[in-house]
């Protein structure tokens, strides 16, 4: 198993590294630039992201808070990257705020999204792109690119 789970890891990228918030060594991606963003700094750049996004909307903590079901203080936590935030709550942001859970994940780890800054930005443009078409055309683009696949890839053409 030990060398099977290695292929694993290689196989994707993984590396053993430390970390200030985990007490053993955990396996991550290396980032963009080659280095490893620790936890800590991926929750500051989500708290920045969250920030950003409410002020742009014009919106006060006090006016989030509530819609949350928070208080005002425990809702700051999340913009100062005290409280670390849970999948439903990122989805309650969501909601709230008109953002895609792409958008805030992006802020913290661009390189899911591509080997390079340009590729993962066209990524993201693709798929901000792909939310504002109508429908119909959604529908049509999916049939198009799925022909697009050879046919040797039955598993990636969703069918």
């Amino acid at each position: 198993m030990t060398e099977d789970l290695a292929s694993y890891r290689s196989s994707r990228g993984l590396v053993s590294t430390a970390d200030p918030e985990v007490d053993k060594p955990i396996y991550r991606k290396p980032g963009l630039d080659g280095k490893i963003t620790t936890l800590g700094d991926m929750e500051e750049l989500i708290s920045a992201f969250l920030k950003k996004t409410r002020e742009a909307q014009g919106l006060s903590r006090a006016d989030i808070a509530p819609m949350l079901g928070l208080s005002i203080p425990v809702y700051g936590r999340y913009e100062r990257a005290f409280s670390k935030m849970t999948v439903t709550r990122m989805i309650h942001l969501c909601e709230i705020l008109g953002f895609m859970p792409i958008d805030m994940i992006f802020e913290a780890a661009p390189h899911l999204w591509g080997r390079t800054s340009e590729e993962a930005e066209d990524c993201r443009t693709l798929a901000r792109i792909l939310r504002s078409l109508p429908s119909d055309t959604t529908r049509d683009l999916i049939r198009l690119l799925q022909r697009m696949i050879p046919a040797d890839n039955e598993s990636e053409r969703g069918v």
